[in-house]
């Protein structure tokens, strides 16, 4: 994979805009990594992370160890680690990637999200340090990942069975954030079998989620048997054929991660058109709503797609002629002015950053801090300053 390193891409004064926010950043997690060191945090309550590898808590086997999002701690520390060189962020990052292992004992909780999963942290380890036990376990998850390919259909199947749902058919938007574990499997082994399932999953991605407006589907549920699509779902959006602000992130970072693993012209041309739709519905004060599509009333905003947007912007700018370049990375940066101005908490009391962060819309949790959120946020300042550890 080639990508291309800008250390030039900011103005003077956003530059100095960015040292600044990348010196709380590491203020902050100098003190949080030392409290949470011995946990998988998934979110905070009351200022405090969560713990979701703890053996006695009361979720079933899907929310506990198997959660989704228990690889984004540990990318934190490599991030931490690749920027400042401090030997403690690796041994914290390792704590996840030992305790991540259960999964694999239990097997029964994983899911697509191995990617998630494992990229940030057995990946990102073998990538930095050439730790052979990172590479075993990076390989065991791409190879459960791959087993979930239906080759008829095209897709890899998102979720385990669903109490009321037949799920064999479901995939989800959010895959295309799975799929470079393949690609990183197909680079390191040279087999091609990995590249090639990932590939044919974007190339239905990008048929059966991308609208002609460029806004995008969370749920597509195709038949497990024959293939073609049976219908769509409005998952964590506000309903059937609204605009999940994080679904559309998913696949405006996600089209270009797959463009830079394969070098595929219409990966980024899918990537550019959801990122124009994205734009186009960007609010004046650059704070991102959960869905572009739900009701003026109650204004529910997701921190996230924010991020994660911004983090794929910040990828196009780089890729794009010079003409274009600014039109991507200034509506990346007005997105993280606005969230460093106020929906960030850099108190070393609290031990997340990012505030206002939403699941789903009908979660009846909302605008809390969930540690995926910090980072992503963490991720494109670093892209910002031209020297990030890229994870995926």
């Amino acid at each position: 994979m080639k990508r291309k390193e800008d250390n030039n891409m900011i103005t003077a004064s956003d530059k100095k805009w960015v040292d600044s926010v990348v010196e709380k950043i590491t203020k902050k997690l100098e003190v949080v990594s030392e409290r949470s060191k011995d946990k998988i945090p998934a979110l905070t309550r009351d200022g405090v992370h969560d713990d979701r590898s703890m053996e006695n808590v009361d979720w079933n086997i899907d929310d506990g160890i198997n959660w989704w999002t228990n690889g984004f701690w540990g990318g934190m520390m490599w991030l931490m680690y690749h920027e400042t060189k401090e030997e403690r962020y690796a041994e914290i990052a390792r704590v996840s990637e030992e305790k991540l292992d259960r999964c694999f004992t239990q097997y029964y909780g994983l899911h697509h999200d191995v990617g998630f999963m494992w990229l940030p942290t057995a990946v990102a380890d073998y990538r930095l340090t050439k730790n052979g036990e990172a590479r075993r376990r990076a390989m065991h998850a791409a190879n459960l990942l791959a087993g979930r390919f239906n080759p008829v259909g095209k897709f890899i199947r998102a979720w385990n069975d669903l109490e009321g749902n037949d799920t064999r058919g479901w995939a989800i938007i959010d895959c295309l954030f799975n799929i470079p574990l393949l690609y990183w499997a197909t680079e390191e082994t040279n087999d091609p079998r990995y590249k090639q399932i990932a590939m044919m999953h974007a190339d239905t991605a990008m048929e059966a989620f991308v609208r002609p407006d460029g806004s995008v589907n969370h749920i597509v549920e195709f038949d497990p048997v024959q293939g073609g699509v049976v219908k769509t779902y409005g998952g964590q959006g506000y309903a059937e054929g609204s605009s999940w602000t994080r679904g559309q992130t998913w696949a405006l970072y996600g089209f270009v991660i797959s463009y830079l693993h394969t070098g595929k012209q219409e990966y980024l041309d899918t990537a550019k058109r959801v990122a124009h739709y994205f734009m186009a519905n960007i609010p004046e004060d650059g704070i991102i709503p959960v869905d572009f599509r739900q009701p003026k009333e109650p204004a529910w905003e997701d921190s996230i797609a924010a991020v994660v947007a911004a983090c794929g912007l910040i990828e196009i700018s780089k890729i794009v002629d010079e003409f274009e370049k600014d039109i991507y990375l200034n509506a990346a940066i007005k997105m993280l002015k606005a969230l460093d101005e106020s929906r960030c908490n850099f108190d070393l009391d609290n031990d997340g950053i990012l505030q206002n962060c939403t699941g789903a819309y009908h979660d009846p949790s909302k605008h809390i801090n969930l540690t995926y959120g910090d980072f992503y946020f963490i991720e494109a300042m670093f892209k910002l300053k031209g020297e990030e550890f890229f994870i995926w």
